[in-house]
C-alpha cells in the first residue's frame, strides 16, 4: 500500500503549499475541508485542492455537531479562558480533528497532516486529538520540520513557491492580520495587531457593528433552556422564533451582531508560553453565556454552582490546551452533565448597544422562595435561629483573635 495522507485543508497559502509538498514527496493526498461556519466558497476550495494535486477532496458540513456537541456543552460548563475568551477557535479544533481521523481510517491512510504553526495553540489541539483517537497514524506537521523551516523563512518564500508550482492561492506578501472564523466567533491576530497599543480599524470587524453604530431601539429576546441546553429563542419585537439548535444559534449571532454584542480585545497566554494579542467577535456566544448564568442563579443549587464554577477555569484551560479527548475532560464533563440537569426555564433579556441586559427569569426547577427571601414576610424562617448559626460559624474567628493596630500608626 502506498503512502496516503489526509490533510486538514483550508485553501490558504500554508495548506496549499503543504499539499503540493506532500504530493511531491510521494504521498497520495486527500484534502479534508471542514465547514464549521466559516464563510467560504467550498466548490472553489475543492477545485483548487484538485488543481494543486489532491487525489480526493472531502468537504463536510459540521456546523450542527459544532453547536450541539461543543458550543452548548462549553456554555453549560461556563468555559471562559482567562475570564474573557469564549474559546471559539479552541472548540472547533477537536471536532475537525475527530472527523479528520475518521476519514483517515475510512480511507486507510497512513498519515494525517495539518498546517498549524509551531508557535501557536492549534498544533497542540490537532496533535493531542490525533494522539488520543489514532495514535498509530503518522503525523506530518511541516511547521515543526527543520528542512521545511530552513526552506520557508516566511510568507514571501511560500508565495514564491506557490508561483513556481502554479498553486492557485490568493495571497499577498503582507496581510494586515490573520483571521479564523466559525459559527462561534471570528478572531483576528498577528500583523498590525501585534502592537498591543494598535487600535483596530472599524472596517476589520465582520460579525458585529460597533456599539456606537448599533440601533437606538433595543432588541428583546426570550431564551428557553432544558437541562442547560437552549431549546427556543423568541424575538419579543417581531415574533421571530427558532427552535432548531443550529438555526437558534445562528439567529443569536445575527441579532447579537446587529446590536454590537460580543467584541473583546485581549492579550492571552498561549499554551506554548507565548503571550498573544487577539481580537474576537462572539455575539451569539456572549448572549448564550449571559442568559445561562442568570438561569443558573435561580435553578442551580448553591454549593453545586460554587463547585462547578471552581472547576470551570480548568474546563476552559483543557479546551484551550487541546485536551478535549482526555481522561480529565471525561471526568469534568460527567460532573458538569449532572450539574446542568434541571436547569430549565426561560430568561428575558435586552440587547442594547453592545450590552446584554437581563430583565427576568423563571424556572419550573426554581430554588427561589419568594416568601423565604422576603424582608416583609416571615415565610417560615425564624430570624432568631440566625443567632446560633452566627455563633457556631464565628467560633474560629473568636479563636483567631485579630489584634487591631493603633489607627495613628496606619
Amino acid at each position: 500500500m502506498g503512502k496516503k495522507v489526509v490533510l486538514a485543508y483550508s485553501g490558504g497559502l500554508d495548506t496549499s503549499c503543504i499539499l503540493k509538498i506532500l504530493q511531491l514527496q510521494g504521498y497520495e493526498v486527500i484534502a479534508f475541508v471542514a465547514d464549521v461556519g466559516q464563510k467560504e466558497d467550498y466548490d472553489l476550495l475543492a477545485e483548487r485542492a484538485k488543481q494543486t494535486g489532491a487525489s480526493k477532496v472531502i468537504v463536510e458540513n459540521l456546523q450542527r455537531e459544532f453547536v450541539t456537541d461543543f458550543i452548548f456543552p462549553a456554555a453549560a460548563g461556563n468555559a471562559i479562558y482567562e475570564s474573557r475568551y469564549l474559546l471559539g477557535t479552541a472548540l472547533a479544533r477537536p471536532l475537525i480533528a475527530r472527523r479528520q481521523v475518521e476519514i483517515a481510517l475510512e480511507e486507510e491512510a497512513t498519515a494525517i497532516s495539518h498546517g498549524s504553526t509551531g508557535k501557536g495553540n492549534d498544533q497542540v489541539r490537532f496533535e493531542f486529538a490525533y494522539a488520543a483517537l489514532a495514535p498509530h497514524l503518522d503525523v506530518i506537521a511541516p511547521w515543526k520540520d527543520r528542512e521545511f523551516l530552513d526552506r520557508f523563512k516566511g510568507r514571501q518564500d511560500l508565495i514564491r513557491y506557490a508561483q513556481e508550482h502554479a498553486i492557485p492561492v490568493e495571497a499577498t506578501a503582507k496581510k494586515p492580520y490573520s483571521t479564523d472564523e466559525n459559527l462561534l466567533h471570528k478572531s483576528f491576530e498577528a500583523g498590525v495587531l501585534e502592537d498591543p497599543m494598535h487600535t483596530p480599524d472599524e472596517d476589520m470587524y465582520r460579525l458585529s457593528v460597533s456599539p456606537e453604530a448599533a440601533p437606538n431601539d433595543p432588541c428583546h429576546l426570550e431564551l428557553h433552556f432544558k437541562d442547560s441546553v437552549p431549546t427556543r429563542v423568541i424575538n419579543r419585537e417581531d415574533g421571530t422564533e427558532k427552535t432548531d439548535p443550529l438555526e437558534l444559534f445562528a439567529y443569536l449571532n445575527e441579532v447579537g451582531g446587529k446590536h454590537g454584542v460580543g467584541r473583546i480585545d485581549i492579550v492571552e497566554n498561549r499554551f506554548v508560553g507565548i503571550k498573544s494579542r487577539g481580537v474576537y467577535e462572539t455575539p451569539g456566544g456572549t448572549i448564550l453565556y449571559a442568559a445561562l448564568r442568570d438561569l443558573e442563579g435561580i435553578a442551580m443549587d448553591r454549593d453545586v454552582q460554587h463547585l462547578r464554577d471552581s472547576l470551570a477555569p480548568k474546563f476552559a484551560e483543557l479546551i484551550y490546551y487541546g485536551l478535549w479527548f482526555s481522561p480529565e475532560m471525561d471526568f469534568l464533563r460527567a460532573a458538569f452533565n449532572q450539574a446542568q440537569s434541571l436547569i430549565d426555564g426561560r430568561v428575558l433579556l435586552k440587547l442594547y448597544k453592545g450590552n446584554v441586559i437581563i430583565e427576568g427569569r423563571e424556572s419550573p426547577s426554581s430554588l427561589y422562595d419568594r416568601e423565604l427571601s422576603s424582608m416583609d414576610v416571615e415565610g417560615g424562617y425564624d430570624q432568631a435561629d440566625a443567632d446560633g448559626f452566627i455563633k457556631l460559624n464565628g467560633l474560629r474567628l473568636r479563636a483567631h483573635k485579630v489584634i487591631l493596630r493603633d489607627p495613628s500608626t496606619r
